[in-house]
């Protein structure tokens, strides 16, 4: 097979580059000036760039709202926030990934070195660990906080999403290995016996850090994948709840409900939750301003990372500023 052509002369890549970025002309037209065919017009270009001939700029963007972390942080007493702006017309699997891909280097940079990551499940933690930036010298010990949902295990359940963020940080991975509920508190106290489930039990409790989502009684995983229904739902409700973490379902002053699931679910108690050193929520959405509010307000939280919207909506300003809408070109 023919090898692409690397000698083509300084002059030939710098007129290529003219006039495909300088003058705009596209590049049949670069092709035809520069008596190249049209294949080979972005290879030029290419090599115009591999050879410094071409240095490309951009304009400084600024992801983040630092007005309204501001706000947030001081309204829900937390220690930080950030706050992701999201373009017009995103959707939620949208802002899902945007609060992800820039709120990776958030997250980065409070977890210390040689530190336990407690790590709950869910599809915006999953965007969270696949931009993580890696780093095998970090060395945490990654703890799964949650059961397994169900037997069917997937991409954006903590099991996995343990593995992956230890891989990603040099450390190394405890499993919970057991379901997120169990069929009752003589079962969950058995489980609790076993040296295995005690050893991770042990860890969870000396967690540095915590990522956790919250979910609503009408946006959670558990509805999902149907380990809820709705009677469940209405029972819940009836014990005031408005919120859960890691399964484990609090009212609205983020205080664990009263209720049969309470002594059955495989996951940190919020008890312990209140004393690890950095709690850090992901939230993508409008949703779940009541949830988060009182999580914070029950003392679950101590930073947020979350979309402009889901801000706006915590903060009452729903309409008071819109979504970043990008220019088009010219």
């Amino acid at each position: 097979m023919a090898q692409p052509r690397n000698d083509y002369s300084d002059e030939t890549l710098r007129l290529a580059a003219r006039l495909y970025y300088v003058d705009g002309l596209g590049q049949t037209e670069v092709a035809r000036l520069v008596k190249v065919s049209q294949a080979k017009v972005s290879r030029l270009l290419a090599l115009a760039r591999e050879r410094g001939i071409v240095r490309i700029s951009v304009a400084e963007y600024e992801p983040r709202n630092t007005c309204i972390e501001r706000e947030l942080a001081k309204k829900l007493r937390l220690n930080s926030a950030a706050v992701i702006k999201t373009i017009e017309g995103a959707t939620g699997e949208d802002a899902r990934r945007a609060v992800a891909h820039f709120g990776s280097s958030f997250v980065s940079s409070l977890v210390p070195r040689d530190s336990v990551v407690a790590i709950a499940g869910g599809r915006t933690m999953r965007e969270l660990v696949q931009h993580l930036p890696e780093d095998r010298e970090r060395r945490v010990t990654v703890v799964q906080a949650m059961g397994s949902v169900d037997s069917s295990v997937g991409p954006v359940d903590a099991l996995e999403l343990g593995r992956a963020m230890a891989r990603r940080l040099g450390g190394f991975f405890l499993t919970l290995n057991t379901p997120a509920f169990v069929p009752d508190k003589k079962t969950r106290d058995s489980f609790l016996a076993l040296p295995q489930i005690r050893t991770v039990w042990k860890r969870l409790a000396e967690a540095d850090v915590a990522l956790i989502g919250i979910g609503t009684l009408d946006n959670s995983v558990f509805v999902d994948r149907g380990v809820l229904n709705k009677d469940d739902l209405a029972k819940l409700a009836a014990r005031g709840a408005v919120g859960e973490i890691c399964g484990r379902f609090f009212d609205r002053n983020g205080r664990e409900c009263d209720s049969p699931w309470r002594d059955r679910v495989m996951a940190i108690e919020l008890d312990q939750l209140r004393k690890v050193q950095q709690v850090i929520a992901m939230v993508a959405g409008a949703d779940r301003s009541e949830a988060i509010s009182a999580a914070a307000r029950g003392g679950l939280l101590k930073s947020l990372i979350i979309d402009e919207a889901g801000a706006l909506a915590l903060l009452g300003k729903e309409e008071s500023v819109k979504p970043f809408k990008p220019k088009k070109a010219k």
